[in-house]
């Protein structure tokens, strides 16, 4: 056998064209430790990215009843906004495309109206609508302890309030 027809394999191919066997098969071999390599590293990444705990948010008490008291922000996060407010008169219809409120009475009184179609209504920022009025809808009568709970997208109201109602609210922002 002539050496020109000997496989060399340091040459993945050979002067006729074939590529060699051996080099072949290091190739794989090379090739499929590089991939394992590399799912490991992503595995592990992901593993690591899902393994995060999501933020706790603790407000201690004495700040919870100033924010309350104020009117204020009690805290916020990524997916929620949770506030005291107060009001003394009624306000504009809103609708929040993106946020569920939750409110809880905690003293005071006032019609709110959720539901029906919004009258006069405008954007006031991203995502939300300010109107003048609802036709149409449904009247709840709040009052202290009460609970009520508004999807994103439904217009709602303080239509009257006769003195003031404190209320503590949580804004559930969908992404």
């Amino acid at each position: 056998m002539s050496a020109s027809r000997i496989a060399d394999p340091s040459r993945p191919t050979q002067p006729n064209g074939i590529v060699s066997v051996r080099f072949i098969r290091i190739f794989r071999r090379t090739l499929m430790r590089y991939l394992t390599a590399i799912s490991i590293v992503l595995t592990l990444a992901a593993i690591g990215a899902s393994a995060q705990e999501p933020a706790v948010t603790y407000v201690p008490a004495d700040k919870v009843t100033a924010a309350l008291k104020e009117g204020t922000r009690i805290a916020a996060g990524p997916d929620f906004i949770a506030l005291g407010a107060r009001r003394a008169g009624p306000g504009e219809v809103e609708v929040h495309e993106k946020e569920t409120d939750t409110f809880y009475v905690l003293d005071g009184g006032a019609t709110f109206v959720t539901g029906g179609k919004m009258i006069g209504g405008k954007v006031s920022r991203p995502n939300q609508w300010l109107g003048t009025s609802i036709e149409g809808g449904q009247t709840h009568h709040l009052k202290k302890g009460d609970f009520i709970s508004v999807p994103a997208g439904v217009p709602h109201w303080f239509k009257e309030v006769p003195t003031s109602i404190n209320y503590y609210v949580v804004k559930s922002v969908k992404p």
